[in-house]
């Protein structure tokens, strides 16, 4: 049994930011930590003191996190970034909506007392006699302090306060992860209600000393238990009162955790091999399809969930393709106007689109990433619609004219004509590219379509029902929004959003066959008109050959490709190439090419070199970030493992950006999640001449001054399956309605009753609801008893210490 939690993350847009630049306006982004460690960063948004970013992120953590923290920027090309406001969601508030925190929240300004971080080892005792008793305080190490010098470090103290009296330890210089080893004695007052306060400072030459936090113990309750040791969170100080700092703005939010008690694979089995039955039965007559159930009773607000987990349960189970064939007959039987076939968002919709996510990114950027990279590269003006053509003036050398509106049209047609052609020419050319799944589904989709609506009339129909999925929910999103589907890092500006959002029209258009309806909507784009049939001819040859996949050679492709080590990820990265004992230094850093597999690490000087293995995964045995003041430089990760003759070695990789640096670390993480040697803990700074640049020690070998953060990744399309989580939240979505299927499964029996068909009530002859439901309650049952057995696990424990 483990427990593991989630946090989704939607950064929707901000409102009424105050103006960072002499233009009056900000150019914002926005930073999401998690106990002050920054997880993800989106893009920037120029110009604007109302932006939209749309930006989604799923984190997988330990359940022992405390809060979420969003810190709106402004974006500076020549200075520091400065810091519009931020928002902070502690773990209490997200446990108390379980469904999920969404709204606005107005920015407040930054507390230097309130962002401290880190936590501290100490030791508190009561000693002594009845008569003249003693209490100790002995303050070990602390770790993960927050930097408050330009050095990218602190130098920490502790000031211990108790009953009017304080005493200081030593000044540890340049740590973050300081050693202190001091021990501190007060008389205790059996009568005083003083609490003990154990204080974290950062020690200024000049200026003002900073403070690093506190941690705050009643004496009273210490008398009982006599001692306590431990790793103590360093809280804020909150004694001074909040002052108005007027209005910031304000952010909308979707912040939702999730605790998820996965049990051991052979409690999920009864409930896998009936989902798993009912695809390969398909729908039987006389009996309620299971899958139809769950269709009509799961919400719209989490359809995209279910159909995700329902999708990734069957691809682990071989049985995607049946799946999504069983999804298309349901759909295709409740379909008697082709035009509105696949347009909603039914569960065979989401499924698929999700399927295609999942099984189609790399296909989908093989496909437009030149194309995407040409349109952002090359800035051009495009513009179609007169009521938005912009008048601007052309030439060089002083020659300007003023350039009329029908050749601004003329010349944006001829520009997306060529994306246009390029796009269509790439799709073409990609038949073989497509994953062999993929293909398979499509041209199951195809064959009932095709037996549904075999008139000549809707000839076009089987077409269209593939481009609905292909085109207008997967290629021309993803032009629209390169970001959202990483084909680029960053948004598009403004100009370049407008391109590609025609761009994504014509191809919408082409999607949908050009018909007249199409057409009639936005007659402006009748320059495109040419290239547009043209396309639509090409579309139908580029899916009669897409279709066009035998069994075998299904089955020849997969086999293929579980051969082939399949990339995880991939991208030039700067390592660190100095072995001696130099100082290390940012340009000591050279860039090469580096690929991640299920296998190993290994890089190339270019992406077409020949790769050399590097580090074999499982010899890995930590991947986790490095302090900025070891290089003097950001987003730079180590990898700890044990070479040929079982020497510990760490490499240092080099990111140009925090959500590069967590991507790297995320995959590195997953792919290693198997390994059963990875440390415990780990040094985030280097050794330097004789110590380490983080605590100091001078044993290189021993035991590392911070903790690893193995279970910290996100959420990505190519992650690996995990098929008992899968599975734990299918039975989490179906025993939420539970309730709503029996309803409908009760009222589908009585309308086949009313029409002759009912079914015998032998165990033997039980349809899938009837199952399900005997199988959910086992389920409840045994998550029941885990819970019992767990609780009891823990008061043992509290118990013991």
């Amino acid at each position: 049994m483990a427990k593991r939690s989630s946090l989704f993350i939607r950064v929707v847009e901000g409102k009424n930011l105050p103006a960072k630049d002499i233009t009056g306006s900000s150019d914002p982004y926005c930073i999401v930590k998690i106990d002050n460690e920054a997880i993800v960063r989106t893009a920037t948004v120029w110009k604007t003191l109302s932006p939209f970013w749309g930006e989604e992120y799923e984190v997988h953590l330990p359940p022992s996190f405390h809060n979420v923290s969003f810190y709106v920027m402004d974006e500076d090309a020549l200075s520091r970034d400065d810091v519009i406001g931020k928002v902070c969601l502690p773990l209490d508030v997200l446990a108390k909506h379980p469904k999920g925190y969404s709204g606005w929240l107005n920015l407040t300004e930054i507390d230097p007392d309130e962002e401290v971080q880190g936590e501290i080892h100490l030791l508190i005792e009561i000693l002594g006699s009845n008569v003249a008793r003693k209490l100790r305080c002995r303050v070990f190490e602390a770790r993960d302090l927050a930097r408050k010098d330009r050095n990218g470090a602190s130098d920490p103290f502790v000031r211990v306060r108790y009953h009017g009296k304080t005493q200081e330890s030593s000044v540890v210089k340049k740590s973050c992860y300081p050693r202190w080893n001091e021990t501190f004695e007060f008389d205790l007052d059996e009568s005083a209600t003083e609490k003990l306060c154990v204080e974290v400072w950062d020690w200024d030459l000049v200026s003002k000393n900073d403070f690093l936090g506190k941690v705050v113990f009643n004496i009273q309750g210490l008398q009982t238990i006599q001692q306590e040791e431990g790793w103590f969170r360093l809280r804020p100080d909150k004694s001074k009162p909040r002052v108005d700092e007027g209005n910031l703005g304000s952010l909308q939010l979707q912040v939702r955790l999730r605790d998820e008690t996965v049990l051991p694979s052979s409690y999920y089995q009864p409930l896998v091999q009936l989902l798993c039955q009912e695809v390969k039965m398909g729908p039987k007559d006389g009996k309620i399809p299971l899958i139809t159930l769950i269709d009509e009773t799961t919400t719209a607000e989490c359809r995209q969930e279910v159909a995700i987990n329902l999708v990734k349960l069957f691809l682990g189970q071989g049985l995607a393709k049946e799946f999504l064939d069983l999804l298309f007959k349901l759909e295709l039987d409740k379909t008697c106007e082709p035009n509105t076939l696949f347009r909603s968002n039914s569960l065979a919709s989401k499924s698929m689109e999700s399927f295609l996510k999942v099984a189609g990114m790399q296909y989908l950027h093989s496909i437009l990433g030149p194309t995407i990279n040409r349109v952002f590269e090359e800035k051009k003006y495009v513009e179609l619609d007169p009521s938005k053509v912009e008048i601007k003036d052309v030439g060089c050398s002083g020659l300007h004219r003023i350039q009329t509106e029908s050749e601004v049209i003329q010349q944006s047609s001829r520009h997306l004509q060529a994306y246009l052609g390029e796009l269509l020419a790439a799709i073409a050319k990609s038949v073989k590219m497509c994953p062999a799944n993929i293909r398979a589904t499509f041209r199951q989709l195809f064959t009932r379509v095709e037996e549904h609506f075999p008139e000549s009339k809707h000839k076009n129909v089987k077409f269209i029902a593939v481009t609905s999925f292909l085109s207008l929910r997967f290629f021309s999103p993803a032009v629209m929004s390169p970001k959202l589907f990483h084909l680029r890092e960053k948004h598009a500006d403004a100009r370049t959003s407008r391109t590609l959002l025609l761009l994504a029209k014509a191809i919408q258009t082409i999607g949908n066959m050009d018909t007249a309806a199409s057409r009639a909507k936005e007659v402006w784009m009748a320059p495109l008109q040419p290239t547009i049939q043209q396309g639509v001819a090409h579309m139908k040859e580029f899916i009669t050959k897409l279709v066009d996949i035998e069994e075998k050679e299904e089955l020849d492709l997969q086999k293929a490709l579980t051969l082939q080590t399949l990339i995880v990820k991939e991208g030039p990265l700067f390592i660190h190439k100095t072995k001696g004992k130099g100082p290390l230094m940012s340009s000591s850093f050279k860039k090469l090419y580096f690929s991640l597999t299920s296998e190993a690490l290994s890089f190339a000087k270019t992406p077409s070199s020949k790769k050399s293995s590097f580090i074999t995964l499982s010899n890995i045995r930590a991947a986790e970030k490095v302090e900025e003041k070891s290089f003097g430089n950001s987003h730079v990760m180590q990898i700890i493992y044990m070479d040929e003759t079982g020497q510990s070695e760490t490499a240092y990789l080099q990111c140009k950006c925090v959500n590069e640096l967590n991507q790297w670390l995320s995959a590195l993480r997953k792919a290693c999640v198997n390994n059963t040697e990875m440390l415990c803990s780990y040094h985030p700074g280097v050794f330097r001449g004789d110590k380490w640049s983080c605590c100091h020690q001078k044993d290189k070998s021993g035991l590392g001054c911070d903790k690893t953060r193995h279970r910290v990744t996100l959420q990505e399309w190519n992650d690996p399956l995990d098929p008992d989580l899968e599975s734990q939240l299918i039975f989490r979505h179906l025993l939420g309605v539970r309730d709503a299927m029996r309803e409908k499964y009760q009222e589908l029996m009585l309308e086949k009753r009313e029409n002759g068909l009912s079914q015998s009530e032998a165990p033997e002859n039980m349809d899938g609801p009837t199952r399900l439901f005997h199988v959910l309650q086992d389920l409840e049952d045994a998550h029941r008893k885990a819970s019992i057995a767990n609780k009891d696990k823990n008061c043992l424990v509290e118990l013991q210490t």
